[in-house]
């Protein structure tokens, strides 16, 4: 194995650790520390996209896409193409820049690389190894494929046909739980860490709800079609049980309010019946969005 091989191969051994310890949303302060390798710093990202540390000499280590900002474009958008893979922007418009031919180099020599898309300000998720796959000069983008770590080693793509159907289906599935995993960070931003019913701040104990599924039309992962919520109030939300007018009063379903039972029941659902949310986020563009509330609210409604 030659250093640039073994430094990538420490790369993914270090990302494996440092989400057992932090999870699915990794600090940007670690990954700029990195790792130590025979005595020197190996940062995982820098302040461009496409970045290649120090002591690499044949292709960038990562590619970074920068976190959503409510209401904002991002300077470089990716998109997910028709074929399932992820379409990666060029930096800048010239094929032939420096950081373009060092991702170009890593398509023909089939080079992995860690994936890392912001969820919001500081904090990333990763998938790797990642592929270059493919080079489009006319929309300035690269394909992207995420594959997986066989035993260990670093997987090489395969060029079968039925491993470009493998990768695409591993790739959408890591595009959804990104998109997912970036929902519920910047819900709970927004939120301040805390359910708006009930305002428990226990982390590990709050979900993002969606207020439309995002199934719906429009139901878009927008912190606006979102509610932080304690993992019992978002299962009692889904179920119908809770429901929330769009003047974010709560409602409990008249038969819960009937019930005899105990002090989760009682305070935990039935003394909230009449009350507002207890917490909502401070800008108005990201408080829930009263059309997806009213039309909830009608779903609710009808099995209440």
């Amino acid at each position: 194995m030659n250093r640039d091989t073994e430094i990538r191969a420490r790369a993914f051994i270090f990302l494996d650790a440092l989400r057992a310890d932090q999870g699915d949303a990794l600090s940007r302060d670690a990954l700029l520390r990195g790792f130590d390798y025979q005595g020197e710093r190996v940062p995982l990202l820098g302040p461009q996209g496409i970045f290649k540390p120090r002591l690499l000499t044949d292709a960038p280590l990562s590619i970074t896409t920068a976190p959503i900002k409510e209401g904002k474009v991002r300077p470089y958008e990716d998109e997910v193409g028709p074929d399932g893979l992820i379409r990666y922007r060029y930096r800048g418009t010239d094929p032939n820049h420096y950081q373009n031919v060092g991702l170009r180099t890593a398509m023909h020599q089939r080079i992995p690389l860690v994936y890392f898309v912001g969820l919001v300000p500081g904090k990333y998720a990763e998938e790797y190894p990642a592929f270059i796959v493919g080079d489009d000069p006319a929309t300035l983008s690269f394909s992207v494929a995420i594959d997986e770590v066989d035993g260990g080693s670093v997987a090489q793509p395969q060029v079968m046909d039925g491993a470009n159907a493998r990768r695409a289906y591993i790739t959408t599935l890591a595009q959804r739980r990104v998109h997912q995993q970036g929902f519920r960070e910047r819900v709970l931003a927004a939120y301040e860490q805390c359910c708006a019913i009930c305002r428990l701040k226990h982390r590990p104990l709050l979900d993002a709800a969606h207020i439309l599924p995002d199934s719906h039309p429009r139901g878009e992962p927008h912190v606006s079609n979102g509610l932080a919520l304690c993992k019992i109030h978002h299962a009692a939300y889904d179920a119908d049980i809770l429901g929330i007018r769009q003047d974010l009063v709560i409602v409990i379903r008249n038969e819960v309010l009937e019930e005899h039972d105990g002090p989760m029941l009682t305070h935990g659902l039935q003394l909230l019946h009449g009350k507002a949310l207890g917490f909502v986020p401070r800008s108005a563009d990201l408080r829930p969005n009263p059309a997806h509330l009213s039309e909830r609210f009608e779903r609710f409604s009808k099995r209440a």
